[in-house]
């Protein structure tokens, strides 16, 4: 520490007091004001103190001075946890307030020196002597749990943190409180007290690992962004995935029409789908609609694109091995650097963190054509259908806004017949292509129609496709068929099939 303060080195603080964590900064319009005192409020484990370290340790390399105060972990507890995520906590004065050695002293249990009153005023002395002898500009006080214990009434528990920040706001400090919400959990003293309070929750779903949360509850003379964000703590730190907002997100681009190898196709879609719009390739299992999708990557990136590609249902090295089997080499593409193929589990992964991962490509790789495979998988990471489509609306907006073009594909139930949809999401996608199974012939055959498209006109016929090692082969509309996609058709007249075969 003697050397970090020895540099004697100018110092430029900026006007905010980062949280050196993106995405909260994000959340809290730029971090917090200076010479304020903010309450970080959560129950143990959500990662109060793995902020604070963060906290100060951004502030210790712009050179400023850091105080951390513990009350409730042990010096070698903290350095400890900070050894975890590979951080050095030089620089930053860890101050470990113990309660004095005689209150372990059997003999002194029943003397005035153990009452409650001596105690606080004790802990309070001995955090105004520590705070003189450092100076710090940043501060840390965990926790104030044991403050409310020490104080026994609400009244003298606020006094005492009224006294504190005043104290601190005459030093030009930022302190930083931890409340672990351990002995009364609907106590708001200190709400009405900080300058600004951050609650940090976590959920246990029924299945697969906890879900973390992060929300900003006030901030006086501040717009911050308002509602949960999702955050995860991993080695190296709490990472906050702030909540996508689409309209804070705009370009310019050219609203051209993409095309794919197939005139048939072209001419189903009206000639190709516009960029920046969002297509539903909808239908049963096992229809093609990963291979409809994977058609569109090939010729994004024959035209000197990049891609991504989230898998939620499909391992990875199956889906490469099947697509090189109809000819579309993932492999290639993702050596090229062309393609990001990303495997998601729904179990693990929050919304959050997935619409982080989708812009990271579009903003840091240049993707303009994003997939999506599929919704089935992405509602499983969602805590409800509201939530999904409000979600993905989100989502498919900032796409559009970006120039991206993205495809979405959505699992029905059933094989024939009236189909059943988890979740209807037609009505946000600006181009759906139903695929449907029929029988013909004594043969299981694939049908594909556009049932919607907004940009512009499109085949309102059905046709035939097949998939085989030549890619995807569309037959002419099946126009002397009825009930196509009710799945057993009548014939009227002489219907020609891919095949060559007349039924």
């Amino acid at each position: 520490m003697d050397e970090w303060r020895s540099q004697e080195l100018p110092v430029t603080i900026s006007k905010d007091a980062a949280t050196g964590i993106a995405g909260l900064d994000d959340v809290l319009g730029g971090g917090f004001d200076r010479a304020r005192s903010f309450l970080l409020e959560g129950s143990p484990g959500t990662g109060k103190t793995t902020i604070a370290m963060q906290f100060l340790m951004t502030g210790a390399a712009a050179g400023e001075r850091c105080l951390y105060v513990t009350l409730s972990e042990t010096e070698d507890e903290l350095r400890a946890s900070a050894t975890s995520h590979g951080w050095d906590l030089s620089g930053i004065e860890v101050y470990e307030l113990i309660p004095p050695e005689n209150l372990f002293d059997e003999d002194q249990q029943q003397s005035l020196l153990y009452s409650s009153d001596l105690e606080l005023g004790e802990t309070t002395r001995r955090v105004f002597e520590v705070f003189e002898r450092v100076q710090p500009d940043r501060v840390v006080l965990d926790s104030l749990s044991e403050i409310r214990l020490l104080a026994q009434s609400s009244l003298r528990y606020r006094r005492q943190i009224l006294a504190l920040k005043h104290y601190f706001a005459k030093s030009n400090a930022t302190v930083l409180m931890l409340d672990d919400l351990t002995t009364d959990v609907n106590d708001k003293t200190v709400h009405s007290v900080a300058h600004g309070v951050i609650r940090l929750e976590e959920l246990a779903p029924e299945y697969g690992a906890e879900r973390r949360r992060v929300r900003v509850v006030k901030y006086r003379g501040r717009r911050f962004r308002g509602g949960f964000h999702d955050a995860t703590i991993e080695t190296g730190g709490v990472c906050v995935y702030p909540r996508l907002i689409s309209a804070e997100h705009r370009r310019e681009f050219d609203r051209y029409l993409m095309t794919t190898d197939s005139p048939e196709f072209n001419a189903l879609l009206g000639g190709g789908i516009e960029r920046g719009s969002s297509v539903l390739v909808l239908g049963p299992a096992g229809t093609g609609k990963s291979s409809i999708a994977l058609t569109f990557v090939q010729t994004a990136v024959a035209r000197g694109e990049r891609a991504a590609m989230f898998v939620f249902d499909e391992e990875v090295g199956l889906l490469i091995q099947r697509a090189r089997s109809f000819g579309i080499d993932l492999q290639g593409m993702l050596d090229s650097g062309a393609l990001i193929l990303e495997q998601v589990d729904a179990a693990e992964l929050s919304p959050g963190e997935f619409s982080s991962r989708v812009r990271r490509c579009v903003e840091e790789h240049g993707a303009r054509t994003v997939v999506i495979d599929s919704l089935n998988g992405y509602q499983a990471a969602m805590p409800g259908e509201q939530a999904l489509v409000l979600h993905l609306h989100e989502v498919l907006q900032y796409l559009n806004r970006q120039g991206a073009t993205t495809f979405l594909t959505v699992a029905q139930h059933g094989l024939v017949g009236d189909m059943k949809t988890p979740v209807d999401v037609t009505y946000l996608a600006d181009t759906v292509i139903l695929l449907r199974y029929f029988e013909a012939l004594g043969r299981v055959r694939r049908a594909i129609s556009i049932v919607k498209k907004r940009t512009g006109p499109h085949e309102n016929t059905i046709r035939e496709y097949r998939i085989s090692s030549d890619g995807i082969t569309l037959g002419e509309p099946l126009t002397k068929f009825q009930g196509v996609l009710r799945g057993v058709p009548v014939l009227h007249g002489n219907g020609d099939l891919l095949d060559g075969e007349h039924a």
